[in-house]
């Protein structure tokens, strides 16, 4: 299994860093219209106004002090300034073993592959020897419980779930029993796929959040959103709402490829403080990386 977000992002070389080469390159000379254009194309990659002003003003500060004058040679100024402001990288926080159970919440809207984040996530703690548990507190789809239970098959490892319809947090509550019970370390909790602007499944996640509290101590001691990274900004107005409701901890991006649209993580850190934990880079159980920022810069602007 890969470790870090190094070679599972060759595709970072398309999209949005394509474009970014293309300007700092070809012998063009440093000047106001080369900035000018270096911001509009991070603005275009969606990563924010704000974060894209912030990156080129550093850029340029950095370029008058080293007396760059040719664009190539901004190439690592953009490369080292992009990694520093997506970075650091985190890995999950948890309770060592011998003590409660770590909990691990993941919430995210449908179609940004959560379910399937989960069962990674699962797969790597399992294969640093933490012995998971699965929740799946979507009652609102069938196919979500026989999703994480096809996972769980092929992961063998338990899965915790109610009849269609039932209540979520009831769940959550087995499933911290169940792990008590059976010796799990660790509680990866699935939510449904809610819609950021349905106050009332916001607040069935809430309650879920309150359960989880309440029964382990810290917990749960990571929040996790799910996000879609070719959704573009409105991955930045979901994790506003999630943070508010359920207070993030961290976020996974899938389909971190690249493309014109995967700027978002830069918005999401700046915006929000939250780091990229991890990046789902293909359909594998393995494909689940932790996020390094250095390797992700290196590789969206190497020549």
């Amino acid at each position: 299994m890969a470790d870090t977000v190094g070679g599972g992002l060759a595709r970072a070389r398309g999209g949005l860093g394509l474009a970014l080469r293309r300007i700092l390159s070809g012998g063009r000379k440093v000047e106001p219209a080369l900035y000018e254009e270096l911001l509009e194309t991070l603005i275009a990659g969606d990563t924010g106004v704000a974060a894209a002003e912030a990156l080129v003003e550093e850029v340029r500060e950095a370029a008058i002090r080293r007396g760059v004058v040719e664009a190539e040679g901004l190439r690592d100024l953009v490369a080292a300034t992009l990694a520093a402001q997506l970075g650091p990288a985190g890995e999950l926080q948890l309770p060592g073993p011998g003590g409660p159970p770590g909990v691990v919440l993941v919430v995210g809207v449908n179609g940004t592959g959560k379910t399937t984040t989960v069962a990674k996530l699962a797969a790597r703690l399992a294969a640093g020897g933490r012995r998971p548990l699965l929740v799946q507190a979507d009652t609102f789809r069938a196919a979500a419980t026989e999703q994480l239970s096809i996972w769980g098959d092929r992961l063998g490892l338990d899965v915790i779930h109610h009849r269609p319809g039932g209540d979520p947090a009831a769940v959550a509550f087995d499933g911290v029993r169940a792990a008590q019970a059976r010796g799990r370390d660790v509680l990866l909790v699935d939510t449904a796929g809610r819609l950021h602007t349905r106050a009332g499944l916001i607040e069935e996640l809430k309650k879920v959040r309150r359960v989880l509290a309440r029964e382990v101590e810290g917990a749960p001691h990571e929040t996790l959103l799910v996000i879609d990274g070719t959704a573009g900004l409105n991955s930045l107005e979901q994790a506003r709402v999630f943070n508010e409701a359920v207070s993030l901890t961290g976020v996974v991006v899938t389909k971190l490829d690249g493309t014109a649209r995967g700027g978002v993580v830069l918005a999401v850190r700046r915006e929000l403080g939250l780091p990229v934990k991890f990046v789902g880079t293909g359909e594998g159980v393995g494909d689940l990386v932790l996020f390094d920022p250095v390797a992700y810069a290196r590789e969206m602007l190497a020549p």
